[in-house]
């Protein structure tokens, strides 16, 4: 499974413009190839409890990266993310600084999250899994995403598409992302398990 890239401007094909998406769960053989990701169509998002009782989301607009499917046998199936740390957005500049900071993602100094995939599996129907090599702040720590394929269609411009949703939760100290602050009642300001959650189109190759 895997991530990133560009997209195709060219002229649409009025032949394909209408083609329906494809069953998840049929036959993915044909699946087989090279992809990358259409930033515009994709998000990479992450969720952390803030104050103990409510949720800030945010996620990042600027990554790129690769992607090798290989719907005969997933586990030779490949992924390869680069996330510009720069990019990180929660809605409120002031947060955002802070997330940018020595108290955070220090992007001076590691401006870029990477993650390259070691292992991918078939979990039966459309769930995969895949699991890989996150590094942040130049730490390198293995975790696991689930994946639900989502189906492939032929877009108006011609381009082959698939997509895919996943998410797993990780502990943020792990890689050195420990700034917190007490609360008078009680708790931290800031969870250390933050729930990551993607929802990818990626674009196969010519």
């Amino acid at each position: 499974m895997g991530i990133f890239g560009r997209k195709n401007e060219s002229t649409p094909d009025t032949t394909t413009a209408a083609a329906a998406a494809a069953p998840a769960g049929a036959d993915l053989s044909a699946l087989t190839g090279e992809y990358t990701v259409d930033p515009a169509h994709t998000t990479l998002g992450f969720v952390a409890r803030h104050a103990m009782v409510t949720n800030v989301k945010g996620g990042f607009s600027d990554f790129t990266g690769s992607l090798h499917l290989d719907g005969s046998d997933p586990a030779k199936s490949t992924a390869s993310f680069d996330v510009q740390m720069s990019s990180i957005s929660t809605g409120n500049d002031d947060r955002d600084g802070h997330l940018k900071s020595a108290d955070f993602f220090k992007i001076d100094e590691f401006p870029t999250m990477t993650f390259r995939s070691t292992s991918a599996e078939s979990l039966g129907g459309d769930d995969y899994r895949i699991t890989g090599d996150l590094t942040i702040l130049g730490t390198t720590k293995p975790i696991s995403i689930d994946l639900e394929f989502n189906g492939v269609a032929k877009d108006p411009f011609g381009n082959e598409r698939v997509g895919f949703e996943g998410k797993t939760e990780i502990l943020r100290s792990e890689w050195g992302l420990t700034w917190n602050a007490a609360l008078e009642t009680g708790g931290v300001l800031i969870s250390d398990k933050i729930k990551l959650n993607f929802d990818i189109s990626a674009i196969k190759e010519a």
